[in-house]
């Protein structure tokens, strides 16, 4: 699964804008600072944002953007799609020509998974991930470790 520099930069900065916006917009420069995105990045990924009615600018003195949505109506999926990311796990780029022009065995199970990342990522709202910005008892989320669970696994598939 590949989510390039550019979603990650782009669902980043849309959070920081989020957290950062109260009545007043905020410059690309001040989220370039904060997050350290280069600020012409930001330039092209903010002007794709706006194409998609994500954003709007506000010219002049003060100017800057802010949100053009409530936030929780706003998916992190939404904001991944308007730069034109693509999320895909398949050899083939979904054209179903994996291997000697043909779909390979495991197409099905790797279009399946783009599917359901696609449907939690719709799922998860800016909301939802400017919240868990917020300090609370723990604001680190776990981190699992699979091979444990696949070693379970595999000692209870040899008792059999």
């Amino acid at each position: 699964m590949r989510l390039t520099t550019k979603g990650r930069f782009a669902v980043t900065a849309m959070v920081d804008l989020a957290m950062s916006q109260n009545k007043r917009p905020v410059t690309l420069a001040a989220i370039s600072e904060r997050q350290k995105i280069s600020l012409s990045y930001l330039e092209q990924l903010f002007g794709k944002l706006r194409r998609r009615a994500l954003v709007e600018s506000v010219r002049g003195p003060g100017g800057g953007y802010r949100l053009a949505q409530d936030m929780a109506q706003i998916s992190v999926a939404d904001i991944i799609l308007a730069v034109d990311e693509m999320l895909d796990s398949t050899q083939c780029g979904g054209r179903e020509n994996c291997r000697d022009e043909k779909k390979c065995i495991t197409h099905n199970l790797w279009a399946d998974l783009n599917q359901h990342v696609f449907d939690f990522l719709g799922s998860v709202s800016l909301k939802q991930v400017v919240d868990e910005q917020k300090p609370g008892p723990t604001s680190m989320s776990p981190v699992y470790d699979m091979r444990e669970s696949l070693q379970k696994r595999e000692r209870a598939a040899i008792a059999i």
